[in-house]
């Protein structure tokens, strides 16, 4: 991203994943079956996303950024409205 990128909209990015994630958990746990296997990768995503929305208190503007780029492709991939 060359543009400045505020911790704020970072953080928005992050929390929109996060979202993405507990809302994927909530429909495995409900699955008749549920794939546990599934069910901990996503875990795993949710843990990182707080991992990184911590990283951003306090993040210089580089950081910031690239948790920001990371978030934004990230959620493009998952087609995270």
């Amino acid at each position: 991203m060359s543009e400045h990128v505020s911790p704020e909209d970072a953080e928005q990015l992050v929390q929109d994943v996060s979202t993405w994630y507990a809302e994927q958990i909530m429909k495995e746990r409900r699955a008749t079956v549920p794939d546990p296997e599934r069910l901990a990768a996503l875990k795993e995503e949710l843990a990182a996303c707080a991992a990184d929305r911590a990283a951003l208190q306090g993040a210089g503007p580089e950081e910031v950024e690239k948790i920001a780029a990371r978030y934004a492709a990230r959620a493009k991939e998952l087609d995270v409205q």
